[in-house]
């Protein structure tokens, strides 16, 4: 694509965040809903035209709901607070006889009883938690031990639950197939179907007797309520569909602490006494207290609503479920879960509302819209031309007498008539509106986000599925996405060598292996476990800190022994924007030493000594440094991620008071290097071919990673980012300092170039992610991290990771990728572009039907006064068209030709050039063959020798069924708009298949045996054989069509241009703007 085309691409919707969307000239035109503003979706939900609100509006977002669960929120919030001050009150009046340790209430086998303990964390009641021993009273309380946890067993976990309960909270019921059933009833059209049914039912049987005269009202009555209930059966099923999905998004799973070793376990399965590591980006998962923390930072603003950190300590353990981890680690114990925690009480008093808005939904509300319009007045005009006829005396019966003449026909003959009119009429608008049309989006995507579970993708906003069919670039991170995570240190330099293996074991001198060791084992989030009846060690924790902790392993570390060596002052969590993290310990001898470990070059700059050979420090002159430099960029080249191991022997006075210590900044310079460690993290199998698949698609891939530009430079060799004679150098590859450096001119003019971002800061992301969407790309972007959860909320598709993902970045995210692999971010494009072109071959598929019903009974009725398709067939038609079209083709697999095209631009017309010419094809044949049928019918078919009743009869069932095979034959056309092969795939679509078969079989019944209901006559083999040919010419004319060339300019560009729309529109947009300032 042009650089001077992209700067203009209004289609690929590159504002920066919405803001110019609500002075689109249309307000069906909302690019992204991500971000958009509650006026704006209330704005287009008035303007559609709407026959059953309840059903087309289902899965949108509630806004009433939203308004009275933010007010929800606010009062639960407020009442917390109002509780926990008053607590704080009380805990601050002088006490007059002393603490009087209360007396634990009991819970079974436990000594302290659920609400006691539900009270201490709910209210923050400090003195309560002294006067039971603290943390470690409670714990002994609880039968938990502080450092290994529970037992887990299933004993222990059971008489727990049934204690103090389970971590689950009580979900309002689901919608019942009844409420789907009453909503189906609500459609208006149906409703004045059933009322004309009644009417023509009571005059039937008044005029003609119970015998016969039910057949017309009944046959109606019965069409109405089979469309009822197919339709509440397909929404039905779709509602269970997202009810799953919603429950996997739920789930998340938590690392707990049980019987010594570190296991994972879904949130639901926590119990009381539970003992849970907490990590930057986690969300803490029931209401606790802190048993030890390192700069442990807590976001409480989903639970207070004010956007706070706060800090955690001995003076403030407690510890709210929903919270955020902001900062820092720490170790937490349980007190309470589910009902019993804030979290869920407010979980459990407000309805989860799931709805949500797709860009498409809205575009496909406008186009329901405008047919819906033109149907109604073709209706209009109908009813007013029937009725002007029937009056008038000039509509006939078979004989050729007038159905009505003045003063003679008795009024209950002329009511039957007029509702004949009316019913017929009403018919054409259920045909002509198409409700199933914004509808069939959600099935799609209900189908769509099913699948894409298989593909280990799991959606969290429904609008991001079909944004991803945009994609214009997607930035990856490196490390897990493009790589395997599956980590091992392969290389080492120390004390100015490189460290050789003998015996697998590192050669290192004891001093030297005991400093890393000792750094290694208290600098980590991760575990060593080790199980006393023997087996494999187990180590946990990030794929980096495992690897070198099983170096470390190889030194002879005894991680137990050496953590208990030495006693933890502070620590520094690793920060991405330092790209390192430090820990101050304290030795037995009352030595004090500072470990830090990080990105190398960034630790080997701080570092001004080394040990040598010899063991002794010695000065990092310019030499060395260029030693280990040299060192750094070897690796590198080898896509190795490259760590350094430092210390410090700390001489100072280290700062004794719990707060001054929180508060004390590490010393980070004038380190003395230990190691410089390569970890290699090999390139996942297909991802070469993952990427050269989205080039192919026209979606650019780029690296953006944390990791050296040397490093991140060899990776997207390997895998095809980056091409071997691509040049390598700025701004292809650049460093976050480098583009961050850059005014935002420069950044969107360098963003346009860039493929790979080595040492990138979560904000450089951020800033890429902004300076592309507003060159007008849509973004995809990876993340993981707490820092990543900003360019994940800024991105079109904000794609996080299920396995190191944190909970934040997931919570930021639009999409979760569970295996953490590229080649499945490129699968989700593929259902991206899917759910479009499914929606697409669904409107060229109802708009044929459409215009063909819609002019063979306007012309005939207009022309002759009668129709040849009447309510009950035309009810038969609409759920053809609406619920069973849409079942078999929007649920089409995503193909491999998807990803021959360029990205589907947000503004592109819906109905292409392709489209239209495929539907005005198959339509005008329809039309022409049947209305030749309509008129000529009795002659051609040479039925001049039967009575003219039996005449009329068999012709119009020959047009129906005609009619209704030339669907079915159409259904198979429209499976493919633009290719010769309409039958490519199609034994692997068994829905198709079975959709196909049944709506044949039916047909079948319909006109064979249903006669009575439908006012058909049965067909002999001639006549079937009659009807299979004009619908088997469809295809052969589908082939001919795909041959006459379309313009590129769409359509509708053709019309806007000429000089009479621009008119009309400046007149709309004036008039529109007049009453929004008068609003």
């Amino acid at each position: 694509m042009s650089q001077q085309h992209r700067n203009h691409d209004v289609e690929a919707g590159g504002n920066r965040s919405g803001e110019d969307e609500d002075s689109s000239s249309s307000v069906f035109e909302i690019t992204r809903t991500k971000h958009a503003s509650v006026e704006r979706l209330r704005r287009w939900r008035q303007a559609a035209l709407v026959l059953n609100a309840s059903r087309r509006f289902r899965y949108t977002l509630d806004l009433k709901k939203e308004e009275e669960k933010k007010k929800t929120l606010g009062k639960i919030r407020a009442h917390a607070q109002a509780i926990r001050a008053a607590f704080l009150f009380k805990e601050s009046l002088p006490l007059e006889n002393g603490i009087v340790p209360p007396k634990p209430t009991s819970a079974g086998e436990f000594s302290i009883g659920q609400e006691e303990l539900a009270s201490i964390s709910r209210d923050h009641n400090f003195t309560a938690l002294q006067q039971h021993g603290g943390v470690k009273g409670l714990g002994n309380l609880l039968k938990t031990s502080l450092e290994k946890g529970i037992p887990g067993n299933d004993d222990d976990l059971l008489k727990r639950k049934n204690a103090y309960g389970s971590n689950t909270y009580p979900k309002k019921k689901p919608r019942s197939f009844w409420r789907f059933l009453w909503e189906a009833c609500q459609d208006l059209t149906l409703i004045i179907l059933m009322v004309a049914a009644v009417a023509s039912l009571a005059l039937g049987i008044k005029t003609e007797g119970i015998k016969e005269g039910w057949y017309d009202g009944g046959s109606i009555a019965f069409a109405v309520l089979l469309v009822i209930v197919v339709t509440a059966i397909s929404d039905y099923r779709q509602s269970l569909q997202f009810q799953n999905l919603n429950e996997e998004k739920r789930n998340i799973q938590i690392e707990v602490i049980r019987g010594g070793r570190r296991v994972e376990v879904s949130i639901y399965d926590l119990v009381v006494g539970d003992v849970i590591p907490l990590n930057i980006g986690d969300q803490v998962p029931a209401d606790g207290v802190l048993i030890i923390g390192h700069s442990l930072s807590i976001d409480e603003s989903s639970m207070t609503g004010e956007s706070k950190i706060v800090r955690k300590d001995s003076k403030e353990p407690f510890l709210m479920s929903g919270c955020k981890v902001a900062d820092g680690n720490g170790i937490m114990l349980v007190t309470s879960v589910g009902i019993n925690t804030e979290w869920g009480l407010l979980m459990a008093s407000i309805s989860e509302d799931t709805g949500e808005e797709t860009p498409l939904q809205v575009r496909l509300n406008g186009v329901a819209t405008f047919i819906g319009v033109v149907g109604l007045s073709v209706a209009f005009l109908v009813l007013v031309v029937l009725l002007v006829r029937y009056f008038t005396g000039h509509t006939t019966n078979a004989d050729g007498t007038p159905q009505f003449k003045a003063g003679t026909t008795k009024f209950g003959k002329a009511i039957d008539g007029a509702i004949k009119i009316v019913t017929i009429a009403v018919t054409i608008v259920v045909v002509a509106v198409p409700e199933g049309l914004p509808l069939a989006v959600t099935l799609t995507l209900a189908y769509s986000m099913r699948k894409m579970m298989a593909d280990k993708a799991l959606v969290r906003r429904l609008s991001a599925c079909e944004t991803m069919g945009s994609a214009t670039t997607i930035c990856s991170d490196k490390t897990g996405t493009l790589t395997l995570n599956q980590m091992a240190v392969v290389e080492a330099y120390a004390c100015l060598k490189k460290v050789n293996s003998s015996d697998g074991k590192p050669d290192l001198s004891p001093m030297v292996s005991s400093l890393i060791i000792e750094g290694v084992a208290q600098n980590t989030t991760g575990n060593v476990y080790v199980p006393e009846t023997g087996g494999d060690v187990e180590v946990t924790g990030s794929p980096t800190e495992k690897a070198i902790l099983q170096w470390a392993l190889k030194l002879g570390m005894n991680f137990e022994a050496a953590r208990s060596q030495s006693s933890i002052l502070h620590v520094f969590p690793f920060n991405s924007e330092k790209k390192r993290g430090g820990v101050a310990v304290k030795l037995p001898n009352s030595e004090v030493h500072i470990h830090w470990k990080g990105a190398a070059e960034i630790v080997l700059a701080s570092c001004t000594r080394y040990i040598d050979a010899n063991d002794q420090l010695a000065a990092m002159d310019n030499d060395k440094r260029m030693f280990f430099r040299k060192c750094i960029e070897d690796m590198a080249a080898g896509s190795l991620r490259c760590v350094a191991i430092a210390y410090l022997p700390y001489e100072e006075n280290v700062p004794t008071d719990e707060q001054q210590l929180a508060d004390w900044a590490l010393p980070e310079d004038e380190l003395v290097l230990l190691a410089i460690v390569g970890i290699k993290d090999p390139c996942r199998p297909g991802v070469g071919d993952a990427v050269r698949l989205c080039q192919k698609a026209g979606v650019k891939v780029r690296m953006v990673t944390g990791d050296n530009v040397q490093t991140a430079k060899a990776i997207a060799l390997e895998c095809g980012i980056l091409s071997s004679d691509s040049e390598l150098s700025e701004p292809t590859l650049i460093e976050g300092k480098a583009f961050r450096e850059l005014s935002d001119r420069q950044r969107e003019d360098v963003a346009e170039k860039i493929s790979v971002m080595g040492r990138s800061s979560p904000n450089d992301k951020l800033l890429l992610v902004q300076a592309l969407r507003r060159r007008g790309h849509v973004v995809a972007v990876t993340g993981d991290g707490t820092n990543d959860a900003p360019a994940l909320h800024e991105a079109d598709i904000g794609l996080a990771m299920g396995i190191q993902g944190t909970e934040v970045a997931k919570e930021s995210s639009d999409i979760i990728i569970l295996d953490d692999n590229f080649a499945s971010v490129v699968k989700v494009v593929r259902w991206g572009r899917s759910v479009y072109a499914n929606i697409q071959k669904f409107i060229q598929f109802q708009l044929t039907v459409n215009v063909a019903a819609l002019i063979i009974n306007v012309v005939a009725a207009i022309s002759s006064g009668e129709v040849p398709l009447n309510a009950v067939q035309l009810l038969w038609v609409n759920l053809i068209m609406d619920t069973l079209g849409a079942l078999a083709l929007a649920t089409e697999p995503p193909t491999d030709h998807l990803m021959d095209r360029r990205p589907v631009g947000r503004r592109e017309p819906l109905i292409t050039n392709i489209m239209w010419r495929n539907l005005l094809i198959q339509a005008i044949y329809q039309v022409t063959v049947l209305l030749i049928l309509n008129f000529r019918g009795t002659s051609i078919l040479n039925l001049k020798h039967d009575s003219s009743d039996h005449a009329t009869k068999l012709k119009n069932t020959l047009i129906f069924n005609t009619f209704v095979l030339c669907q079915i034959f159409n259904e198979f056309n429209a499976r493919k708009p633009d290719e010769f092969n309409i039958f490519k795939g199609i034994t692997k679509n068994y829905l198709f298949m079975g959709i196909i078969a049944v709506t044949l079989v039916l047909q079948i019944l319909i006109i064979e045996f249903l006669g009575k209901f439908t006012t058909t006559v049965r067909l002999n083999w001639k006549y079937w054989v009659i009807s299979v040919v004009i619908a088997f010419i469809s295809w052969p004319l589908a082939v001919i069509g795909k041959l006459i060339p379309v313009p590129e300019t769409p359509l509708h560009k053709f019309f806007t241009r000429s000089p009479p729309f621009k008119f009309f529109t400046r007149i709309f947009c004036q008039q529109r703007q007049s009453a929004e300032v008068s609003q």
